[in-house]
């Protein structure tokens, strides 16, 4: 474990009541939080050291898994400390202690059209769970809005970020494919510069959400999901952005989505949440503007110094052109049962 981290264990063991802990193995997979796998004489447990998001974040989150997880949802509950914190704090630095969870993580690509469908239908499961009391959530209101960004902002960002290109002394590849990415971006947004959503207000239901059921987040086995992990993006959201955003980071094949399960993946969902149709288009084109005109794996770069979503760029910047050359397609998709 890096840095003063090591020594914290033996404080975490005590903490939480594991006795002696017999191996602690890092886990590179991920780029948030920092995360270890413990054996101790109680079991396998997964440790995760909470740096993406205020303590006070972490524990809402926390208590909101071992609701779920109570009413049968594949949450993992926290293990409380022996004062029954789900948190415990150490050299100014905070854990949770999850069990550890059997499974492994999948492409949304290689998943049968069944179990494309229980995923969605699972997303439903989880939005009920997370709007009934026993979660412990406020409940969200109607007419939620949701900001997009202007045509200009978008631009004057764009070039903010081609003027930081054009002053390093020594430019990578990464700022020349990103230098080419951005002039190409530009174009695209003063192409669909009338088509930003005319109303702040996004249509359809919105309540509590996930916010990054990726592949990473999903452990599957025989077919079916033991556990969604990393509850750290918990808010309130319209339910069909989580739907699209889903369905944009589980189906994509490297240059578009794979539509059949686009639509199995909503199919199941809307046999769980009654979405309208009109309701996911709406959804599915505030997703497309906001893929337009964000620029976060840049922002990561450029502004943070964390290379860590670079991977990400080029692959969405490819999405954001195709899914531009097929909207009512893809609009489609998401409409239409299957």
């Amino acid at each position: 474990m890096p840095g003063g981290v090591a020594g914290d264990l033996v404080h975490l063991a005590e903490a939480f009541g594991l006795g002696e802990i017999l191996e602690a193995v890092f886990l590179p997979a991920g780029m948030m939080n920092r995360n270890w796998r413990l054996e101790t004489p109680h079991g396998t447990f997964a440790l995760k050291q909470i740096t993406d998001v205020p303590v006070e974040h972490a524990r809402r989150s926390l208590g909101v898994q071992q609701a779920l997880a109570a009413a049968g949802l594949p949450v993992c509950a926290p293990r409380r400390t022996t004062t029954g914190q789900a948190v415990a704090e150490t050299g100014g630095r905070a854990y949770c202690l999850l069990p550890w969870a059997g499974g492994e993580h999948r492409a949304g690509t290689d998943l049968a059209a069944g179990e494309v469908f229980d995923l969605g239908a699972l997303v439903g499961r989880v939005h009920h769970a997370l709007a009934a009391p026993a979660a412990g959530l406020d409940p969200a209101a109607d007419g939620l809005r949701v900001k997009a960004r202007t045509p200009q902002d978008a631009l004057a960002e764009a070039d903010r970020f081609l003027a930081i290109i054009a002053g390093r002394t020594t430019p990578d590849a990464f700022d020349a494919a990103a230098d080419a990415a951005l002039r190409g971006r530009k174009k695209l947004i003063i192409t669909h510069a009338g088509q930003r959503p005319e109303s702040a207000i996004a249509r359809g239901p919105a309540g509590w959400t996930h916010g990054d059921l990726q592949p990473l987040n999903l452990l599957w086995d025989n077919g079916v999901i033991t556990a969604v992990l990393d509850w750290d993006r918990l808010r309130i959201r319209p339910y069909g952005e989580e739907v699209v955003r889903t369905a944009r980071v589980q189906f994509a094949t490297g240059d578009g989505w794979d539509l059949e399960r686009v639509a199995a993946f909503t199919t199941g969902y809307r046999s769980v949440v009654p979405i309208s149709a009109a309701q996911v288009a709406d959804a599915v084109e505030r997703q497309w503007w906001a893929c337009m005109t964000e620029f976060w794996q840049l922002h990561w770069h450029y502004d943070k110094g964390d290379h860590g979503p670079d991977h990400l760029w080029a692959p969405g910047e490819r999405l954001l052109h195709w899914w531009s050359q097929r909207r009512e397609q893809v609009r489609s998709a998401f409409t239409e049962s299957r």
